[in-house]
């Protein structure tokens, strides 16, 4: 039998709902005031789907969005950050907010992988994100196009 994910595909990570909804909310804070967290693999997993749904929030930036952000993120400090830091930086980025990136080590207790979720486009990021919205060019089209253009000659 297949195990069964809440709504919008989160997993229930062997925690009963109360304490699973406090820690996405913790998570979620802590990942919009540092910009990174070290976490493990399944936690990173639910969290990129909360947090991407804030950054969406922060985007549209009406009343209504910051009353549902401000829901699931309590600090005040964290919330401004995402309005006024977050939201427009990523107002080009149509979706893909944060990039899971896994560790090499476990850690030590219990061997659990490890990995590091972070936002894309900041200062000193690990990777850089791939380019996005006007600037970005279309990888086959003209390749093909110029060999199309070519051929008629």
């Amino acid at each position: 039998m297949r195990k069964q994910l809440l709504k919008g595909g989160l997993s229930r990570m062997g925690r009963g709902t109360a304490h699973r909804i406090a820690m996405l909310k913790n998570m979620v804070t802590s990942l919009i005031t540092h910009e990174r967290i070290k976490t493990t693999v399944p936690k990173a997993k639910n969290l990129k789907v909360l947090a991407d749904q804030m950054v969406t929030h922060a985007k549209t930036g009406t009343l209504h969005s910051r009353r549902l952000a401000q829901s699931t993120i309590q600090d005040k400090g964290a919330l401004d950050k995402l309005f006024k830091v977050l939201g427009p930086r990523y107002e080009e980025r149509p979706g893909g907010y944060t990039r899971i990136l896994k560790l090499a080590t476990p850690r030590l207790g219990d061997k659990a992988d490890m990995c590091l979720i972070e936002f894309v486009d900041r200062q000193g990021e690990l990777r850089p994100a791939r380019p996005v919205g006007k600037d970005k060019e279309p990888f086959m089209l003209p390749m093909l196009l110029g060999e199309r253009r070519g051929a008629q000659s």
